[in-house]
Order: structure tokens, then sequence, then C-alpha cells
């Protein structure tokens, strides 16, 4: 088996299957503390020992079956955190299993988790905690083999004020008070298809749920949970064509949470609980995307998932995929082609950023000694979608294709895989096509930095327009400024505003005084949009209007979703007149930052302790 260059545990060793999981959340000490039992299964003969990954996590005491065994930390890393080594009072066989039972605390400043004061809530009255695990955080909450390589199914218990609701990756199994503490009480969870580590997920706060569909919930605080039910409607049709697409929907639940602003991501793929960040509350439903994005993961990832995190792009090539094909079965063919286009302009400008020689623009990276968060972009998403969807040209089609991606998840469910057996299964799949496949620059799409090797074909209908009208604005002289109006925009979409500041922000930067004309006649100022105010700002700091840096700084702090606050401080950093503000904007900012935002900000602006 290949080693994860991400992790210490050696699962070819010894497999943990199960883990029962009971614990407090104290938001006085920040800490989640209790036990966590593994069942743990030798995989070779006389096994004496297990090594779990940890980061910040204290351990107190170690049973096995029950006895005490002797536990060591290793030597720490420096993003890998520190390996747990466990003795074994007795040496077990080859299948043999045993309940490894380790009583743990996790550290207020663990990478994992975000705590929040009530004054950061929205409704300033409780307190609040979330969880983000992906890619190898888990293992800053309690031991565990933090690799995707294993799945384990989950039983937990989770104490926490009685005045607060805890919800998990998984399905909830009732509740009842704390015995021990008559101000708590207890709920408890199961999930019982094997999930990897870092699908493990707890949120504790004032939450309330809405119903909007037969199996989803909209869980958020009061005060959004109506605006977030009406946004996330359509979450029922897009999961009934994603089980069109690529096959019964096996987790049972699918609700969706809406998380507090600083939430890193735009969604995460919890089983059974989606976590989305606010700000696809746009009131018009035009970034439900996402969702259709984090659906499509039940299968691509939370059933087929990545061996190692070399091979994300086997999670979000394939889950891009599906996200855009259900776009197409709701909106049509040309919306799919639209999108599919945008994320090829995404992936032009990510390469624009990291460079086209850096091997972390490869589909397939090397981890060795690379800290997977400072790896993460765009690439496995857009390199990878692009060329899924360049082989669907190739072999016949959409439909003919979907065939394949089923076929794929049938095959590869409940099992972690890596690019060879992706491929592998491609040619076994398409066999009769064998010598159109051998075609294929395979080492140049897997292998090589920078652009793909080919570009696939778009259907232009509804790019035009915002190719067009970028194309007006950079050719446009002084004297041409009088020429534009809000007539400009009246037939179009939100997605197409998008798309025209997308354009924009891949040439040079526009004079000041067509910025300056652009709100004139647009007045994009007044758009809460955030996909269309990220990319507004951000033409705005490039053209070096001195008037956006309050409005950039804003937005790169009032929310934390990396994908906007990080090329906004990069963006405000770059540009003299705003360094020093931006600098001063983060310090003092940092200490209530995601833990995860508040690292990668930090070494946007050198400021990295």
């Amino acid at each position: 088996a290949m080693a994860d260059p991400s992790s210490f545990a050696s699962p070819a060793c010894c497999l943990t299957r199960h883990f029962y999981l009971r614990c407090r959340a104290d938001f006085g000490a920040r800490a989640l503390r209790g036990t966590v039992a593994l069942t743990a299964r030798a995989e070779r003969e006389a096994l004496r020992c297990l090594v779990l990954d940890t980061r910040d996590v204290q351990v107190f005491k170690v049973t096995v079956n029950g006895q005490d065994a002797q536990f060591a930390f290793g030597e720490k890393h420096s993003f890998k955190g520190t390996p747990l080594e466990i003795t074994f009072p007795n040496e077990l066989r080859r299948g043999q299993e045993a309940i490894v039972e380790i009583s743990f605390e996790s550290s207020p400043q663990s990478s994992a988790l975000q705590w929040f004061t009530p004054e950061q809530t929205s409704g300033k009255k409780h307190p609040f905690l979330f969880s983000q695990c992906q890619a190898t955080h888990c293992r800053a909450i309690f031991p565990c083999q933090d690799t995707p390589a294993v799945k384990l199914t989950y039983y937990a218990e989770i104490s926490v004020p009685k005045e607060l609701v805890a919800l998990m990756s998984a399905n909830r199994d009732g509740e009842a008070p704390d015995p021990e503490d008559s101000t708590r009480k207890i709920y408890r969870f199961s999930q019982n298809v094997p999930i990897p580590c870092y699908l493990f997920a707890l949120v504790v706060g004032a939450l309330e749920s809405r119903k909007i569909g037969p199996r989803t919930l909209v869980w958020a605080e009061k005060e959004l949970v109506d605006k977030s039910a009406y946004e996330f409607s359509e979450a029922e049709a897009m999961l009934k064509t994603a089980e069109d697409l690529a096959g019964p929907y096996v987790w049972g639940q699918y609700d969706l949470l809406v998380l507090p602003p600083s939430f890193p991501y735009g969604g995460m793929e919890n089983p059974c609980l989606t976590f989305v960040t606010p700000t696809l509350l746009a009131g018009d439903r035009s970034l439900s995307n996402v969702i259709a994005h984090e659906i499509s993961h039940s299968w691509t990832g939370n059933l087929v998932t990545n061996k190692t995190w070399e091979h994300f792009w086997l999670n979000e090539g394939h889950t891009v995929y599906l996200e855009r094909r259900i776009g197409g079965r709701l909106f049509g063919e040309q919306f799919r082609h639209f999108q599919a286009l945008g994320g090829w302009r995404e992936l032009q400008n990510t390469i624009n950023t990291l460079g086209d020689k850096n091997p972390v623009t490869n589909l397939v990276i090397n981890l060795d000694e690379v800290d997977p968060d400072v790896a993460y972009s765009s690439v496995p998403y857009e390199k990878g979608f692009a060329l899924l969807f360049y082989l669907e040209q190739l072999l016949g089609g959409p439909d003919v294709f979907i065939g394949f991606l089923k076929a794929y998840v049938q095959q590869f469910a409940y099992k972690s895989i890596v690019t060879e057996d992706w491929k592998n299964f491609l040619y076994s799949y398409f066999k009769d096509k064998v010598d159109v496949l051998d075609k294929v620059d395979w080492n140049s799409w897997f292998h090589a930095p920078g652009m793909p090797p080919v570009k696939p074909t778009y259907d232009m209908t509804l790019s035009n327009a915002c190719v067009a009208l970028s194309q007006r604005w950079i050719q446009a002289k002084e004297s041409d400024l009088g020429s534009f109006s809000s007539a400009d925009l009246k037939e179009m979409s939100s997605h197409q505003l998008i798309e025209f500041l997308a354009l924009l922000l891949l040439e040079a930067p526009l004079p000041l005084s067509h910025v300056q004309r652009m709100q004139e006649v647009y007045d994009f100022n007044a758009i809460n949009n955030s996909e269309i105010r990220f990319r507004w700002l951000r033409l705005c700091i490039r053209s070096k209007w001195e008037e956006a840096i309050p409005l950039a700084l804003k937005m790169a702090t009032d929310q934390g979703r990396m994908k906007f606050t990080r090329p906004l401080f990069r963006d405000l950093y770059s540009f003299d007149k705003s360094r020093d503000l931006a600098v001063k904007t983060f310090l003092e900012h940092r200490a209530s930052m995601h833990p995860v935002t508040s690292m990668l900000v930090g070494k946007d602006l050198k400021q990295d302790q």
C-alpha cells in the first residue's frame, strides 16, 4: 500500500473500523474532553502497537480491552502533529479486534475548532462551536488514524449546555438530560456508513431548523433560518437529479447547516449535514451551485474517496463534474457550458497567481513535507473537471460519460482509491475505445504544472455577452466612457455579471477612470451578492482606487471564506497605499479568525510567526 505522506498512521498493520466518542463541550475552557473508543483490527500477526495521529491533544489514559496500556508521544512535526504510540498489553493475532479507549482533551488552540463568544454570534446570547476537519484536522480533536485511506463508522454522545443544540455528520439518535450535570444535555448520533476521519464534524450552538424537503432540514441561528430555507429550497430537486445521475443516496438524512461568517469554505460535505457559508445567502438562489456541489460529494468524495490528499482531484474533479451536470438538468445545457467555461477561467486565474511552473498546479501533487492546507487551490477542482469534460467530449458525449461515472461510483463505493485505480477502470469501461484513450496526453494532464495540454470545447451562448462587454471596457479610451450606461446590464444575469468581472480580472488592471465610471453607471458598490462584490472590489484595488480600500478590508474581515478573504488581503497587501493598513487590520482580527484562515492569511501577508 502507498503510504499517506500527511499521516503517521500505518493502516497496513492495524485498521480502525469504528469509534465510540463520549465527550463534553466546555465553552469556558474552550476544550472538548472525554473518551474515544476505537475498534482496531490487526492486519498482521503478532501486533504489539498502534500509532495514531494527534495535534495539540492531551492524552490522560489508554486502555486496551479494559486493561491499562502504555502510550508515548513521538517527535512533534511542524504541521503533521505528533504521533501517539500505544503498546498493547497482549499481542494481537491477524484479524483479531481490540477496543482501544483513550481519555483525551483538545487544546483551546485546536486547528480543527473555532469557539465563539456570544458577542461573535448573530443572536449575541449564546456561545457557538464548529469543527472543520478536512484535510488533516480531526487529529486536533482526538487521536485517530487521520488518513482518508481508512474508513470507519461511529457513534457519539455529546454533552452541551441544555439551551444549545449539538449536530454532527451523522444521523440524530435522540437526546436526554446529562445525568452528571442538570444544566446540560446529551445528544446522541449514529453514522453507520463508514467514513474517513476528515468527514467527522460537530457543531454546537443556538440553532433552529426549518423543513425544506422530505429528507432535509436547514439549520441556522434564528436570525438566518428563514432566509436560508428560501435560499436552499432547491435541495430536494438537486438530490433527486443527483440520484438519477450517480445512483441511490445512501446517507439517510441530507441536512444543511449555515455557519457563522468565519467558516473558511463555501461548503463542507459532512455526511448527513452539509456545512455552508452564509455568503451563499444572495436572496435569489443564484449561488446554489455550491449546494449542488456538496450534494454531489455524497457520491464522489464521501462514497468513493481519495486514498491520500495527493489524489484530491478524484474527490473534487468528479464532484464539480456532477455539480455541473445537475445544473445542466435544472437550468439547461447552455448553462452547464457557461459554468464550465467559468471554471476554465478560474483555473487560468489560479495558475496566474501560483505560477505555471508551480508543482501545486499539477493535477496529482506530491505532498511529502507539504501541508495540504498550503497546497489547497482551485486546481484539483477545475483542472480535474476540465479533464473529465474533455474525456466526455472525446468518448461520445454526456449520456455516454455519465454511464461511466455511475459505474465508477458503483465499482469503488465504500473504498479509497488513487488515480491509477481510476484510470484502469476508465480503460476497462471504455475497452472498445482504447485507441481514443491512448491519444490522451496522460502524463501532462496528471504530472505537468500549469494549464492543461488541451482545452475542451465550450458552447459560448451565455458567455458572449460577458466577453463583449468586458472587451468594450478593455478597449475604451477616456473619450469612450460616456458610451456606457446602466442599460448595458439589463439583459445580464448575476452569473453573467460575475463572469464579466472575472474576465476583467484576467487582464491588465483598468485605468482608475474606467472603474470610477463603472461605479457611476453600474453602482456595483450597492450589490451584496458576495461573488460579484468580491470581484468588483478586487478590480477596484488592482486599479488603485483608494476609496475602495475600506470596503475591501470590510469584506475581508466581515466574513472569512478563504476564497474571498485571502485574495482581498493579498491585493490590499500588493497596493502600496493599503499594505500597512492590511497588515494592521489582519493583526487586529487574527485572534477572532478561524485558525486555518489566520495561518494562511499570515503567510500571504508575510506575518507568519
